[in-house]
């Protein structure tokens, strides 16, 4: 320090209440919801329209698998895109591998959503992706008449899976309280002929210290 030329004493700091804050915020778009709606605009017929997708890297893998399996979609803005379905059922085989990615969500829930219609298609991901068990997903999909080789017990990716033909509908107890399994056996009962049946498993909710039992 240059004692020649000290440094000014700090100055005291003073705060009052300010107004309310005003103003908008634009909250972002579920990711789990924004790949639901797609795959769902992707299996019905004619054009779907949705806004506030959620423009994230497991949004865009999920969208990229579904063109591949002959959708149409276009992002038309922030937030904003269409999609041109091609009907339940009508999905044709895809010519190259189905990359989702990191998206075990959109990985799963398109399982599901081919299981009932009679093509082939190879599910592959990045590394994180193809450490994850597929088998949750696509062992209860057998009952409708599905095939699959995974790598190993666990299915891992790359899994190449083949869907039913003439799928009929099924009764299915989930062993597992997984919404991403519930939603592919429920996707896949779409096609089914007949009235599917599909319970679940219920997640215990440890008891509240202050809810004793």
């Amino acid at each position: 320090m240059d004692n020649a030329n000290p440094a000014p004493p700090p100055k005291a700091l003073s705060a009052r209440r300010a107004g309310p804050l005003k103003g908008t915020a634009q909250i972002p778009g579920d990711k789990s919801i924004s790949q639901r709606a797609l795959i769902l605009g992707a299996l019905a017929e004619g054009e779907t329209r949705i806004t506030g997708l959620l423009e994230s890297g497991d949004v865009h893998s999920t969208a990229g698998a579904l063109r591949g399996l002959g959708a149409e979609l276009t992002a038309e803005g922030p937030g904003r895109w269409r999609v041109t379905g091609t009907g339940v059922g009508k999905w044709k085989s895809p010519t190259m591998e189905l990359d989702f990615g990191n998206s075990g969500t959109g990985s799963r829930l398109v399982m599901g959503a081919m299981a009932t219609t009679p093509i082939t298609a190879v599910f592959t991901g990045d590394a994180s992706l193809r450490s994850r068990p597929m088998a949750r997903v696509v062992d209860p999909l057998k009952a409708f008449g599905v095939t699959y080789e995974g790598q190993g017990a666990k299915a891992l990716m790359p899994l190449t899976l083949h869907g039913a033909k003439d799928a009929k509908a099924v009764t299915v107890h989930v062993a597992t309280a997984s919404a991403q399994v519930k939603s592919a056996l429920l996707l896949a009962a779409l096609n089914a002929t007949g009235a599917s049946r599909i319970s679940r498993a219920i997640r215990p909710v440890p008891p509240s210290p202050l809810c004793p039992p």
